[in-house]
């Protein structure tokens, strides 16, 4: 009864999960122009589908490769689930959930590092290139980063805590997205003449509609990561992912009025996403207070990130860096910082953590998109960005009143 119980909970926080792909969607349609919402919905929907084949056939087994405590392992191709003496399947793979149910929750978290890159580089990316480059980062660097961790690797052993992917999903998209955005280079009309210009998204509601769904979505993604429905610990989750999000937001949009004298509902979504990415790593950690902080830290330092990435000329249309992996860094500090695990030599264990996957995960996707863009290249020509992605790569535009001209 116990396993059934658990498992349930497990295909529930797996749905939920799936979900938040709708949130990532509806939120980088709203904060872009309408010209380019078929090319970033044809992405969004590119990464769910291929992200999970891609995981059954080699991300599961690079993962969780077994007997394993060093840098890379990997159990072979596909998957073979654990099978009792009478050929059935094998109920004590863990006491949580079952062996197909652990694959599909892991395949949704694998996916969603993809998306973070997608709404950093929109509006201006070729589709081909791109999916090159999921293709790879999908299917062989997050599963590798995620083994040194959640697969009992190196950074396992050491002592490293990342309860549900501050670091490990978040972060290892965040550093993705960091290189691209820079290789790729700024929008037309971004900066002109030392100034920062403001690009307005086309719908505002939807983008609102993306971030409660994602909020949603995170107790999917944070109260499965208790790995059983053990009332104490994932209520306890639900209670800390909740009010870090309520005070990243707040905290959000207070600096942000004091700092630009206007009530900026994009900076207040964006702290909402800042204090989730931030708990995230020790949501099983924290004590209500413990999270109210750290969510609030994590709002104030999504209106300085944004500020510093638009200083360095880089643009990130959603926000993608700031939320994702500013805040991932700051949750993963946190550890150390509050709650349970707390003390230096925990946040020492932290510091050598985020230090590992910044290196690891620079490294990698300089490699993976400098080789695109010098061979194939990665953005899209001067007319197809003013026109739009959407005519120019998919023949067909999200709106029937919509005409190229207009953007």
């Amino acid at each position: 009864m116990e396993l059934l119980t658990n498992n349930v909970w497990m295909m529930i926080c797996t749905a939920l999960v799936f979900f938040m792909h709708l949130g990532f969607s509806f939120l980088e349609i709203g904060l872009t122009r309408q010209k380019n919402t078929i090319n970033i919905l044809f992405k969004n929907i590119f990464i769910i589908c291929v992200g999970l084949l891609l995981y059954c056939l080699v991300g599961f087994n690079l993962m969780y490769p077994g007997d394993f405590n060093g840098f890379l392992g990997f159990a072979g191709f596909g998957l073979d689930a654990p099978l009792n003496t009478e050929g059935a399947l094998d109920l004590t793979y863990n006491t949580g959930y079952t062996y197909w149910t652990d694959f599909l929750f892991q395949g949704m978290f694998a996916a969603t590092a993809a998306t973070i890159v997608s709404g950093a580089v929109a509006e201006r990316i070729k589709l081909g290139p791109f999916m090159i480059f999921v293709i790879v980062y999908v299917g062989i660097v997050y599963p590798i980063a995620g083994s040194w961790k959640w697969g009992a690797g190196w950074l396992d052993k050491l002592g490293f805590y990342d309860f549900a992917g501050s670091t490990l999903v978040h972060s290892v998209g965040g550093w993705a997205a960091l290189i691209a955005v820079w290789l790729l280079g700024a929008r037309i009309g971004k900066f002109k003449n030392g100034k920062v210009l403001v690009i307005l998204g086309h719908n505002i509601p939807l983008a609102t509609a993306g971030v409660l769904i994602l909020w949603l979505g995170w107790f999917g993604f944070n109260g499965g990561s208790v790995l059983s429905a053990n009332p104490e610990l994932t209520s306890l989750t639900l209670v800390t992912t909740s009010l870090a999000a309520a005070a990243g937001g707040v905290g959000s949009f207070i600096i942000s009025t004091l700092a630009y004298k206007n009530y900026d509902l994009t900076m207040f979504l964006n702290g909402i996403l800042g204090g989730l990415v931030g708990i995230t790593a020790g949501a099983d950690q924290m004590s209500p207070t413990d999270a109210i902080l750290i969510g609030v830290i994590a709002g104030g330092l999504i209106v300085a990130a944004v500020a510093l990435i638009d200083k360095l000329r880089l643009d990130d249309p959603v926000g993608a860096i700031a939320v994702h992996l500013i805040c991932g860094i700051w949750g993963t500090l946190a550890v150390g910082i509050f709650g349970k695990l707390a003390s230096g030599t925990q946040f020492l264990y932290q510091l050598t953590g985020v230090g590992a996957y910044a290196v690891f995960c620079l490294f990698t996707s300089f490699i993976i998109l400098f080789t695109l863009k010098k061979t194939i290249g990665i953005r899209v020509s001067e007319r197809e960005e003013l026109e739009g992605l959407d005519g120019h790569e998919h023949g067909m535009n999200a709106y029937s009143d919509f005409r190229m001209n207009e953007h």
